[in-house]
């Protein structure tokens, strides 16, 4: 699932590409992609609208318009939002929405369909739950190290868990967790009440620094990201544990280890991570 550098990613070519444009049709090929309105009433109420900007919080984003509303997007596994100037060229494989523009298209791809969106107000409360419920994003001023230990101190929460819970930290996912924690030498199935108030330290720090990282390099690709142009990130080349089960640590050589925590596929060093 795309997580906060690459929704970040796609938050910047968006911004940059669609303010001052104009929808002027909606072609909405799967409707169980649309959450709260009828794909009908959707398509009906977006065009005449112009984009004002592109704002992210956690993995949403929030394509403001000059209305009252604006239209919230999760990608979810697989979703793909990319602006295309050229009109006459064929759609992109697994297009599912297509917003027609007075320059360009807008068009929201995805494998395997599991993407959501949204009409709903452009201030308050949205009344979408996993949205208006998202703690302080991993970039914000709001996260700080105070707030992480708040967070950590006391917890019986393995910290790995703690670190997924958008009510916690929103933008943080499986990648980026695995590669925090490897920096911050803390094990993911480590309990939230074993970690010190220097550990808790090195683990603000350590997520701020993969953050930054993944954004820098344009997200991470490790099956389907693609950012707002349709390339592919290049923060999969300077991953330290993620996806390297087998293969030696980088720090100290061990063979770095694969298990199912939570049901999530979990990366560490046995070594480095004690």
């Amino acid at each position: 699932m795309p997580e906060l550098p690459e929704v970040e990613t796609v938050r910047r070519y968006l911004a940059a590409s669609l303010p001052g444009k104009s929808i002027t049709a909606v072609d909405v090929q799967l409707p169980r992609l649309i959450r709260n309105r009828t794909a009908e009433d959707f398509a009906a109420s977006l065009p005449g609208c112009t984009f004002t900007a592109v704002a992210r919080r956690g993995k949403y984003l929030s394509l403001m318009l000059n209305s009252p509303w604006c239209l919230l997007v999760h990608l979810r596994m697989t979703g793909r939002l990319i602006y295309e100037s050229d009109t006459t060229a064929p759609l992109p494989p697994y297009t599912r929405i297509v917003f027609t523009l007075n320059e360009g298209r807008l068009v929201y791809g995805d494998v395997r369909t599991f993407g959501c969106l949204w009409i709903v107000p452009a201030a308050g409360p949205t009344g979408i739950s996993g949205y208006d419920s998202l703690g302080p994003d991993g970039l914000s001023e709001d996260f700080t190290a105070d707030y992480l230990w708040q967070q950590v101190h006391g917890s019986r929460r393995l910290i790995k868990a703690l670190l997924l819970d958008q009510t916690c930290l929103a933008g943080l996912g499986n990648i980026y967790a695995d590669e925090a924690l490897f920096l911050a030498g803390i094990r993911p199935s480590r309990r939230c009440s074993r970690v010190t108030r220097k550990e808790s330290q090195r683990l603000y720090e350590a997520i701020r620094t993969v953050l930054t990282e993944g954004l820098e390099n344009g997200g991470t690709t490790v099956f389907n990201f693609i950012d707002g142009s349709g390339k592919e990130g290049k923060n999969q080349e300077n991953l330290r544990v993620y996806g390297r089960e087998g293969q030696p640590c980088p720090v100290c050589g061990a063979t770095i280890v694969y298990k199912k925590q939570g049901g999530r596929g979990t990366h560490y060093c046995p070594v480095c991570q004690k």
